[in-house]
């Protein structure tokens, strides 16, 4: 554990306070954007980028293991970068997101209001799941533990996937000929929701990093909490209710043929 000195727990509350500021703030600029757009999906762009700005600000502030804090601070830092332009790619310009719509339809008033408390609260959540890049980076021990190695290794393996998995798609979609069908190309024939599922492995290598550092447990939540929204709230459930409704029997026989989730091959036998 880290050792409990005033000092470090002033060190740690400090960083703490300065994250929630930043997570924050960012959600705010872009709460008012949002205001501007009618576009709620800007706070997908936050959240991603959020998370990076945060890793590079305890590598920048804290005190630990200079080569420990480079490397969370370039994992972290790829994966939200690469996520957090391609967000902004599919914003900008571009009708809502239908989660937000069906949000929008059924919180019916002081739509303003709300989303407000979605854009702070994702912020503060942020933060939250920020915990293992601050312990990383005010861990004072001398050297980077294996399992450090072996998340980053693990982020990076998965960052890949999910970069394929959102190249495969965005070529599918650029083609008009597509229009209405179901991609399952590549990726997509093996997991419905490729991407998904490689962002949350994202995340068991952020939890691997942090286990190698003192509170690093703390980094358990980020999978855990991933699994949960992506399959279960604001994911898979919420993509696939707009595309039953959208494409009809073609994605119930894609649903009866294809894994959800993990990659694994399709119940034909073979893919498309």
């Amino acid at each position: 554990m880290i050792p409990a000195s005033a000092g470090t727990l002033v060190i740690t509350a400090h960083l703490l306070v300065l994250g929630l500021l930043i997570a924050t703030a960012v959600m705010l600029a872009l709460w008012t954007l949002h205001l501007a757009t009618r576009n709620a999906s800007w706070v997908d762009v936050g959240w991603a980028g959020n998370l990076g700005l945060l890793a590079i600000a305890y590598a920048i502030v804290a005190p630990g293991y200079l080569p420990r804090r480079i490397l969370v601070a370039t994992v972290v830092g790829v994966w939200s970068a690469r996520l957090t332009l391609h967000l902004i790619a599919r914003t900008v310009g571009a009708t809502e997101d239908p989660r937000y719509g069906e949000m929008r339809a059924r919180w019916g008033s002081n739509l303003d209001l709300k989303f407000f408390v979605l854009f702070v609260g994702q912020g503060v959540l942020d933060a939250l799941l920020a915990l293992p890049f601050l312990f990383a980076a005010i861990d004072p021990a001398p050297q980077i533990h294996w399992l450090a190695w072996l998340g980053a290794g693990v982020a990076a393996i998965a960052m890949l996937g999910e970069a394929t998995a959102d190249a495969q798609l965005r070529a599918f979609k650029a083609n008009k000929r597509n229009a209405g069908q179901v991609c399952r190309g590549g990726l997509w024939g093996w997991s419905r929701h490729p991407n998904y599922f490689f962002d949350w492995l994202v995340w068991v290598g952020f939890a691997l990093i942090g286990l190698a550092s003192p509170w690093g447990w703390t980094g358990l939540l980020g999978p855990a909490l991933m699994l949960y929204f992506l399959t279960r709230v604001t994911g898979i459930a919420a993509t696939e209710a707009h595309a039953v409704q959208s494409r009809g029997e073609a994605y119930r026989q894609y649903q009866r043929e294809v894994s959800a989730f993990v990659p694994l091959p399709p119940k034909r036998g073979k893919l498309p």
